[in-house]
């Protein structure tokens, strides 16, 4: 039996088709009262709905809600957070194929990367879900005179704002921790993707998350997200987007003194050395550009090739990129789907346009697909060669299925042109020599660097990155230092000395 998943995805979806999307606040479906916008379908270019900006009140009454709900969430025992925390993540491995056809159908992601993405969605909550009864927990740090001790309270409400590129997953990144924590949440998804984040919302609710504890609006970044980042009780925002955006949100947080946690853009490197182990190198530099489309913040969009193997290199990837299949992103063949919407796809168009004027070749692509002659937002999987590292093509993040590759002499020289980007996010290294991989690492200005390995993640490990691309880090405890005030406690033994003054 053929399965129809775009028949799955707009029957999830029906309610708000027929209505527009409002809000999700304390606990109810609000319709909202604000300007319109409408959500397009990637791969076919039609409107299949329109969400909400929210209103200041309607932005104030989610705060409220939260504000409301967050003493008697941050005093609810952790093993108790820990059980509504496993409920939700049941709901959305019950849920899974539901949610990530959503995902194909208004973020335009294939089905054989977002049916993993929504368990790993699950995973998230697990994950967090176990570490709620201990997240209190500090530090022992006992003196002569003194028994210092540590513990963590929860910050208040906050604000999540998430992207586009892959909705649903990176909103669990962000609002499990801060549940588990005793936060409570206000999120805004990203305006081109917002049905996702409704099912999310709608399935806390369902495993007994009270109300008032995870709230949802929908709207514009600059009405809707702005009126999140500057409001007054919201003590924390937590951003996944542009670089510009995440210095827009600093400066609008700053009266208010809200602290920040940014996972910004990136214009990652991979690098490899004649010594590595080609063949797998070849296909982890495919799979971390050309995968969900190249939407993602940790894409190897720049590909450093030692010059002895350079020209042979290449030559095998522009085979390979020649037979990526893009179309439909429902069908589970489909390798590279749609770009997100008109706007963004005219961007990452101009770049075929600036690589032929600064001098590079475009060797694959750089043109819209034939796919997209219904409609949809399709551009070819695109690699530029001959490039150097002042291009543009080689210092900006395009955000889309094009790699700019560039030729390097040696471990000075790849290291050299690694660093030179204002980003700092993430690094892919290939080599045979142990030493080579750890001095090469140690020189790299990134948060994350993966030594013979596309991106694994490991959910304890800390997640984040330098320069540009960010503030924190996720993942493991290093997000409780975010969603949490640390206090420390000094219990005198009563015998050392106190100074005596106007005796």
């Amino acid at each position: 039996m053929t399965i129809d998943r775009r028949q799955i995805a707009l029957d999830a979806v029906a309610p708000f088709r027929k209505r527009p999307l409002g809000h999700f606040i304390d606990g109810r479906d609000l319709p909202g009262s604000g300007a319109p916008f409408e959500v397009t379908e990637p791969a076919t270019g039609q409107v299949i709905g329109q969400a909400l900006d929210a209103t200041p009140a309607e932005v104030d009454a989610a705060v409220a809600a939260a504000k409301g709900a967050f003493p008697a969430w941050a005093a609810t025992p952790g093993a108790e957070r820990r059980k509504i925390l496993h409920r939700i993540a049941d709901l959305i491995e019950a849920r899974a194929d539901e949610i990530a056809a959503v995902e194909c159908l208004d973020a335009g992601q294939c089905w054989r990367f977002m049916s993993k993405a929504a368990i790993r969605g699950a995973e998230n909550f697990r994950f967090f879900a176990d570490r709620a009864p201990d997240a209190a927990n500090g530090q022992s740090l006992p003196t002569g005179e003194h028994l210092n001790f540590t513990t963590r309270h929860p910050i208040g409400p906050v604000a999540v704002i998430t992207p586009w590129n892959t909705p649903f997953m990176l909103s669990t990144w962000k609002i499990a921790p801060a549940l588990a924590a005793g936060c409570t949440v206000v999120h805004k998804p990203a305006e081109w993707s917002p049905y996702s984040a409704r099912l999310l919302v709608e399935i806390a609710a369902e495993a007994g998350l009270p109300p008032g504890v995870f709230n949802a609006v929908n709207g514009l970044g600059e009405t809707t997200g702005k009126g999140l980042t500057e409001h007054r009780d919201i003590k924390a925002v937590a951003f996944v987007g542009e670089s510009k955006t995440g210095s827009a949100i600093m400066r609008q947080g700053a009266e208010t003194l809200k602290r920040v946690h940014f996972e910004l853009g990136g214009k990652n490197p991979v690098i490899v050395f004649d010594d590595a182990d080609l063949e797998r190198a070849l296909d982890a530099t495919i799979f971390m550009i050309y995968s969900l489309n190249g939407q993602r913040c940790t894409s190897s969009s720049r590909l450093l090739v030692q010059r002895s193997i350079h020209d042979a290199f290449v030559a095998r990837l522009v085979e390979r990129v020649g037979r990526l299949k893009v179309g439909d992103p429902f069908d589970p063949a489909t390798e590279v789907g749609p770009l997100i919407h008109p706007r963004h796809l005219a961007k990452v168009e101009s770049y075929a346009a600036i690589a032929a004027q600064g001098g590079a070749r475009v060797a694959a692509g750089g043109r819209r697909h034939a796919a997209g002659a219904n409609g949809g937002y399709y551009f070819e999987p695109t690699l530029f060669a001959d490039a150097e590292q002042s291009m543009r093509i080689a210092r900006e993040e395009i955000f889309g299925p094009v790699l700019t590759v560039i030729p390097f002499d040696d471990e000075a020289d790849a290291i050299s042109k690694a660093n030179d980007v204002d980003y700092g996010l993430a690094a892919y290294l290939w080599t045979g020599e142990v030493g080579r991989a750890l001095r090469v690492s140690n020189a790299l200005e990134a948060g994350m660097v993966w030594v013979n390995s596309e991106n694994v993640r490991h959910l304890p490990t800390p997640f984040g990155g330098m320069k540009a691309s960010g503030i924190g880090r996720d993942g493991g405890d290093w997000s409780f230092d975010f969603y949490m005030e640390t206090k420390n406690v000094a219990l005198a033994f009563g015998g050392h000395k106190i100074q005596r003054l106007g005796v």
